[in-house]
């Protein structure tokens, strides 16, 4: 198999085997960011993420990559657990600088760290944090499988976020004679938009559906939420907003920003009512935000316009990110 999920089949195969309970609302299946459990009259919102494509900043993506999964159910993050498997060639500095930016950045965003399990572990050739997030949600859960048909996709900031940020971290002496440290210090500054707590706040008051599109990228969390839904959708290529450092890098490196991992960026189903209401108020808080495309009712149709010409948008077989920084 290819680094990164597993196929769709195998994934359906596993999920079928699993027992759940009349007190899950929202339990595991395809592209869902997050579980949804009812308990003693409240919704918990959880999930649960492995950071594996990072050695950089891995404690810093452990905890905002899972706040995110939380985020777009409308629920704010609370609590945090971590298990985080070192290296046998790893050094005591190593764990300690992990924890502290597990620390660091739970803080920022109001979260606290209750738990978790630290080892080292043979056969590992860098680090691997696993995290886990839970929350409450409030009166309205956004589902992840509720886009109808006709609604508009909306997408904040910009497709291939994350990769592009992990790739100028990862393979900064590669690109800095070609790029330089200024375009590379922006690139790497995408991490401090990695965070979709304040989109998603106010995305949970106009969206029928929310997704954080990861492993993938954009290209892989459409097919996630249509799958979802049992939809279809239509996308358009020129309203794709792709930031300049991500086409050079991915240019470089011959590789489709559509289909590396995003994080930082959201995919919302809204009424097609309410999408120019949604984007005016993203943008006043400063959040880019573009009508995309829209959901369709054949679910068999899934498809990009690019230069006025309709083609399927093929689900990724692998993140663009383990091409480089994969092994």
């Amino acid at each position: 198999m290819l680094p990164g999920k597993v196929p769709p089949g195998l994934l359906a195969r596993l999920l079928s085997i699993l027992p759940i309970g009349e007190d899950v609302l929202i339990g595991p299946g395809e592209g869902l960011d997050f579980a949804a459990l009812m308990a003693d009259g409240r919704i918990i919102v959880a999930s649960t993420d492995p950071i594996t494509g990072a050695e950089k900043r891995i404690g810093f993506y452990a905890v905002h990559v899972n706040a995110n999964d939380v985020a777009v159910s409308g629920a704010r993050p609370r609590w945090f657990l971590t298990t985080i498997l070192l290296p046998e060639d790893a050094d005591e500095g190593l764990a300690e600088r992990i924890v502290a930016e597990i620390a660091e950045n739970a803080e920022k965003i109001g979260v606290s760290v209750v738990g978790g399990h630290t080892e080292v572990t043979p056969g590992l050739n860098r680090p691997i944090v696993v995290g886990t997030m839970i929350g409450v949600a409030g009166e309205r859960l956004v589902r992840p499988d509720g886009a109808m048909p006709g609604d508009a996709i909306v997408l904040t900031k910009w497709a291939g976020l994350e990769g592009t940020a992990i790739i100028a971290e990862e393979r900064w002496e590669e690109l800095v004679g070609l790029f330089g440290e200024e375009f590379l210090g922006r690139a790497t500054g995408f991490l401090e938009m990695i965070s979709v707590l304040p989109e998603a706040m106010v995305a949970g008051d106009f969206a029928r559906a929310i997704h954080d599109p990861t492993e993938g990228g954009i290209a892989n969390g459409l097919h996630e939420m249509a799958n979802s839904a049992g939809l279809g959708f239509r996308v358009y290529a020129e309203r794709i907003p792709i930031r300049e450092e991500t086409e050079k890098i991915c240019g470089f490196y011959s590789l489709n920003p559509l289909a590396l991992i995003s994080s930082g960026a959201l995919l919302i189903a809204v009424p097609p009512g309410d999408s120019g209401k949604l984007v005016a108020r993203l943008r006043e808080k400063g959040i880019p935000a573009t009508v995309i495309g829209e959901f369709l009712e054949d679910s068999d149709r899934r498809v990009i316009v690019e230069n006025g010409w309709e083609r399927p948008l093929e689900r990724p077989a692998s993140d663009e990110l383990w091409k480089v920084v994969g092994g």
